[in-house]
């Protein structure tokens, strides 16, 4: 019989140890894809971008990785900024995250 049947994902990625992994991942893949979407709303080119954080444009195409789960709280809040935007970022108690 299937020890997983009747559990929900989140219980096996826990099991797996990879719960907080997975889920540094899929937020990543959300900053990443809303860092494209205000460049494409906005116009700007990788290149500009990066002229506007004063870094290179090597630095913007891993912060639009959506694989590379690296980026540094400082890179991401200079590409909002130069983007006209802000961060936020709260913690949440873990009986509350699972309805978020």
């Amino acid at each position: 019989m299937n020890k997983h049947i009747g559990s929900d994902f989140d219980d096996f990625l826990a099991e797996q140890g990879l719960g907080e992994e997975v889920c540094a991942a899929a937020l990543k893949r959300v900053i990443a894809w809303q860092i494209a979407q205000a460049m494409k709303h906005q116009r700007v080119s990788k290149k500009a971008l990066a002229e506007r954080m004063h870094t290179s444009r090597t630095a913007v195409d891993r912060a639009l990785d959506q694989n590379d789960s690296g980026m540094t709280l400082a890179t991401l809040a200079s590409a909002a900024r130069a983007l006209g935007q802000r961060v936020e970022i709260r913690l949440v108690p873990e009986d509350q995250a699972a309805h978020a």
